[in-house]
């Protein structure tokens, strides 16, 4: 197949899945503490028994919240596709993979990396259930995938709270599925990447060959309750617009944690992290080591690791684009985010050619198709 753009930051959301996904292929003793879908005054929603919340069937977002006219523009933009239409009809264009394919070709897009359900199973507060959960996701990842390898890269979900089971997960993926990577959840309280608990699965990706992935999921969750309007939006603000920033953490966590001493070949991205940040984290990273921190684990400056080992996914980021000399062209992947509502999905083409269509011919193919298909191993 002969592609020109490829998505490096797409998502496969709960609330999209198969209805009796969970509950149909989990064991017994694990049945009940399932998410699944019950009638609410607003429509289907998807619960556990527990009191998650996991949002309406086909809502918008990761989160599956209702579509409001008027309230984003993103979402405006894709709710005039029928995307929400069709979803209330039970219409799920974004797990049924030929009508997924529709909406790559409405986009121009001829292949995506498939984020996955990590926010969600968070939000089950039932370790166990998590990660039976995940397994179950992750089987039905390899089937959607396997029918069109072409078009779909997907990227597995794996726990950060039982190396152990991430590691066998990993193992049986390395040796028997078509997915491309594993992601594990960043959220604020996991362990710090430099701790050695981690090394197990540093070892076991390397050798797998499988990338690792560390999605945004912005910083402390924020409490809004209380508080009144002008500041709850105040906030809200705040959190949101930060959102890409808080991946700094995992980088410089990873890098001076020398995980690239312990699996010098792994390949670490940070999925819808932005750029525009990054060349300054670096520069600072390479001062201090320099000045005060070359008793750590590492053999070469912290930015020769990114250039060597690292790569970010933006959707839009102008000021990143005027850092590519620092960034690295080989670094960069362009990604929609769809169907997310800050993604830029149905009008990729658009942004793509104002933000770097003054690129040359090469470096521009690198950031929005050949990096990723490489990376991916597109076929």
């Amino acid at each position: 197949m002969e592609y020109t753009i490829i998505s490096a930051d797409c998502h496969i959301d709960l609330p999209w899945l198969p209805p009796e996904l969970f509950t149909e292929n989990a064991p017994a003793a694990l049945k009940a503490r399932m998410p699944y879908v019950v009638e609410a005054e607003d429509g289907l929603r998807w619960v556990s028994r527990n009191g998650a919340q996991f949002g309406l069937v086909n809502g918008m977002g990761s989160a599956g919240r209702q579509y409001e006219p008027g309230v984003i523009h993103r979402s405006d933009r894709m709710a005039a596709t029928g995307l929400y239409d069709d979803g209330r009809k039970g219409i799920r264009r974004l797990t049924e993979p030929g009508l997924r394919l529709l909406d790559q070709d409405r986009d121009g897009v001829q292949g995506e990396v498939l984020y996955g359900i990590l926010g969600a199973s968070m939000r089950l507060h039932d370790a166990p259930a998590a990660r039976e959960m995940l397994r179950i996701y992750n089987r039905w990842l390899e089937g959607f995938c396997a029918t069109h390898p072409e078009r779909f890269a997907g990227i597995a979900c794996l726990p950060n709270d039982d190396i152990a089971a991430a590691v066998k997960e990993i193992e049986y993926l390395g040796e028997k599925s078509i997915v491309k990577g594993v992601e594990i959840p960043c959220t604020p309280a996991m362990a710090a990447l430099y701790e050695p608990l981690w090394h197990p699965l540093w070892q076991a990706a390397q050798a797998a060959d499988l990338p690792v992935h560390l999605h945004t999921v912005g910083g402390k969750a924020i409490d809004l309750a209380g508080l009144p309007k002008l500041q709850a939006r105040q906030a809200f603000a705040v959190h949101l617009t930060g959102f890409q920033i808080a991946m700094a953490r995992f980088l410089m966590e990873a890098i001076y944690g020398g995980i690239f001493e312990i699996a010098p070949k792994m390949k670490l991205v940070f999925g819808e992290s932005g750029i525009g940040w990054i060349p300054y984290i670096l520069e600072h990273m390479d001062l201090e080591w320099a000045d005060q921190f070359k008793d750590l684990t590492l053999t070469m400056k912290p930015s020769e690791y990114w250039h060597r080992n690292c790569y970010a996914t933006y959707q839009s980021d102008p000021v990143g684009v005027k850092l590519l000399d620092e960034l690295g062209e080989d670094n960069i992947m362009w990604g929609s985010d769809f169907p997310h509502p800050d993604g830029v999905w149905p009008d990729s083409r658009a942004f793509i050619a104002r933000e770097v269509g003054h690129l040359p011919e090469a470096v521009r193919e690198k950031i929005i198709c050949k990096n990723a298909a490489k990376l991916y191993r597109f076929i």
